[in-house]
């Protein structure tokens, strides 16, 4: 049997009950603490605000912000209302947002000023001019036909838009047994979060998963670390990643305490560890990297801490070293998965022995089947033999929104996930991964989707055709790189295309660099070989540096 079959409104509560006056959770900096029984008082609020607003069961809420506190009231507050709550990565731009509105058939959105320099506020106006016009609540605009409104979490008013204040006293309005009728007739296998992810082609897809999908799979991680309810789980991971909001529900499922940052900035991950003696902290590998090369390193104390994960990208063997001896993380965990799978189709476990941890990513999920295949004939391969990672069980996702064939293309009728990765399998069941598909560039644990960035850089005047590939970095692993055949007699430089992405396009998307050629290398067939290019770009990149 799984762990539990409850919804996650359903789970929290029970662990209001169970430790009203347990700290849920703490803004270091912001020296603001929730306990779990002040935290679901909020979250209920929030979620008879929501019904206030005409928001039901299988409606579509977006939220693009960094983690503020009321991000996680918001993942509480859909998840008891049977709202399905939308993720927007806080790099996006105007045009990857108006992709996400559009595709996902957003009912509202909730915002806060912005990030790093993306204005989130005027993005949305020039989007949605609207707002500022017509009736809250009331909107009507032809390009997002079911867009009703936004809700700023904050003080703060906006022309047009719902504020945090307007939104609590509009759910004191409602009555509890209306809130109380909705959340029966919940059930833990409905849709509850959709996160974006291009996985392997295209435009970003939603990921569809459910209640099950994300309390089991926060769950069983966090068994692996061996939490229990005096863990202080250090999370400076964005909430838009699935890997974010499982962390929470880790928490949650364990009755932990959850010790968040707005952003992530490794001076006040250090401080906070200190200040509130978190026993975990969670990152990938660039994140650890920025931590304890950080020149006041030494100056903080860690002994707090035991456990965590590294994830999101592969984690170099001396990374997870430096961690388990200077950031006293000997039991850390090492995760491998992807959102389809939500988040993690293998981990270690904190007291494996530590070669494991350094060279695999662990065993599979319990009640979940892992198995390495031959790509081409489907044929389950034996123990280290490199093929193609697959799995099937709780935690794959539901499917992709309103994208039927890419659907049935990634999970077989079988009910396999088919990841596209290389690995291969010891003969303790524990598995490395050998390779990512090619096209797939993961900068510092954000993958970066090469059809997206082409696709968009097809329509910058000039450009007659352009392929784009990951370039090896020193800091992120890899980073974007584009070779652009430019039209006849075009003057077009490297700024100029960066200029152009820049305004457009989230930042870590933009080309690092632009190399101009006048044709790719290609196939028989007349595929281009990517390969070839990546070995271009590095040997390139290499000259200019000497």
């Amino acid at each position: 049997m799984l762990f539990t079959e409850d919804t996650i409104g359903e789970f929290f509560e029970k662990q209001v009950k169970k430790d009203p006056n347990h700290d849920f959770l703490i803004y270091s900096d912001r020296n603001l603490r929730f306990t779990y029984k002040e935290f679901d008082e909020r979250v209920n609020l929030f979620s008879k605000g929501l019904i206030s607003l005409g928001v039901s069961k299988g409606d579509h809420v977006g939220i693009w912000a960094k983690n503020v506190p009321d991000w996680i009231t918001f993942l509480l507050a859909t998840a008891k209302i049977g709202a399905i709550l939308i993720t927007v990565n806080t790099a996006y731009k105007s045009h990857e947002l108006a992709y996400i509105l559009k595709q996902s058939d957003m009912k509202f959105l909730a915002i806060v000023d912005g990030f790093k320099d993306v204005d989130y506020i005027n993005t949305i106006y020039e989007l949605v001019p609207e707002i500022k016009t017509q009736e809250k609540g009331k909107l009507k605009n032809k390009e997002f036909p079911h867009l009703k409104g936004v809700i700023y979490l904050g003080k703060d008013k906006h022309r047009g838009m719902y504020n945090t204040r307007e939104l609590m006293l509009l759910g004191e309005q409602i009555h509890d047994e209306e809130f109380l009728t909705v959340k029966k007739s919940l059930n833990n296998q409905e849709v509850i979060y959709m996160l974006y992810t291009s996985g392997t082609t295209g435009f970003p897809k939603g990921v569809m998963l459910t209640h099950r999908n994300i309390l089991n799979n926060g769950y069983y991680p966090g068994e692996r670390q061996k939490f229990t309810d005096k863990d202080k789980l250090c999370h400076p991971i964005p909430l838009f990643h699935c890997f974010g909001i499982v962390g929470v529900v880790s928490i949650i499922t364990h009755g932990a305490t959850l010790v968040m940052l707005d952003v992530f900035d490794p001076l006040m991950v250090l401080a906070t560890i200190q200040k509130e003696q978190c026993t975990a902290v969670y990152g990938v590998p660039t994140m650890f990297i920025a931590e304890y090369t950080h020149p006041m390193f030494n100056l903080f104390d860690l002994s707090s801490l035991r456990t965590g994960i590294m994830a999101g990208s592969p984690c170099p063997i001396e990374v997870v070293k430096k961690v388990m001896k200077d950031m006293y993380m000997k039991e850390i965990t090492i995760a491998y998965g992807l959102t389809e799978a939500t988040a993690a189709l293998t981990i270690t476990h904190a007291d494996d022995p530590i070669k494991k941890k350094l060279e695999t990513v662990g065993t599979p999920m319990p009640h979940s089947e892992v198995k390495i295949i031959d790509p081409k004939t489907g044929k389950t391969l034996g123990p280290n033999q490199t093929g193609e990672i697959i799995c099937r069980g709780y935690n794959v996702m539901k499917e992709y929104y309103k994208m039927p064939g890419i659907t049935k293309e990634t999970i077989g009728e079988d009910g396999w996930l088919h990841t596209g990765d290389l690995a291969t399998v010891d003969e303790d069941g524990y598995y490395k991964i050998v390779d990512r598909i090619k096209d797939i560039i993961i900068r510092g644990g954000e993958n970066i989707y090469s059809l997206e960035i082409e696709e968009f850089l097809h329509a910058m005047p000039g450009i007659k055709d352009v392929q784009v590939v990951g370039v090896p970095d020193e800091k992120y692993g890899e980073i974007v790189g584009a070779f652009v055949i430019r039209d006849d007699e075009v003057d077009m430089t490297e700024e100029d295309v960066r200029d152009y992405a820049l305004t457009k396009i989230a930042r870590y998307k933009v080309p690092k660099h632009v190399f101009f050629v006048n044709n790719f290398p290609l196939t028989a067939s007349g595929k281009v070989q990517k390969f070839k290019l990546r070995e271009q770009a590095t040997e390139l990149i290499k000259t200019s540096k000497r």
